[in-house]
């Protein structure tokens, strides 16, 4: 299925559940958890407040090589948002992609697609650890702190 298919199909559109697809257009489902909600909008509320010149995004819908994912949350500059407005899937990441791990994710899993983000276009990516302990990414490996960001904290506990 494409994005814009799994978003006007009728029987997908109440479903409890995070949709993404894989690269064969195949439905994934994920099951949602208060904490991970909970983590998600700590992050989406330190980047709304800190981040200029753009916006943030929860539940980011991005094209990659392996199918459609779905960020937690996402940082996209104004021009790559000029670019994609409109879009009920972005072509590219964003500049800042994050995810959550959430009990039903393995770090394998949430490592895989900070690399798929980053293959899209990200110029980075975090993970919040079921810990609150977070993870800076960009194409040349982990970094110590956010460098788009570099105040955000270490660590985001709820």
């Amino acid at each position: 299925m494409t994005w814009d298919e799994v978003c006007t199909n009728r029987y997908l559109k109440d479903l409890p559940f995070r949709i993404e697809t894989n690269r064969w257009g195949q439905i994934v489902m994920s099951p949602p958890h208060n904490d991970h909600s909970f983590a998600q909008s700590s992050i989406y509320d330190f980047l709304k407040k800190k981040m200029r010149g753009g916006e943030v995004l929860q539940e980011t819908v991005i094209d990659t090589e392996d199918g459609n994912k779905v960020a937690d949350a996402a940082w996209m500059s104004d021009a790559f948002l000029k670019a994609n407005k409109g879009r009920s899937s972005f072509r590219s990441a964003p500049e800042i992609c994050v995810e959550v791990k959430s009990p039903s994710n393995t770090m394998g899993e949430l490592l895989e697609k900070k690399d798929l983000y980053l293959k899209a276009g990200a110029r980075e990516v975090w993970i919040r650890e079921g810990s609150g302990t977070m993870r800076f990414f960009n194409l040349y490996g982990p970094l110590e702190k956010s460098e788009l960001c570099p105040t955000f904290p270490k660590t985001v506990k709820i």
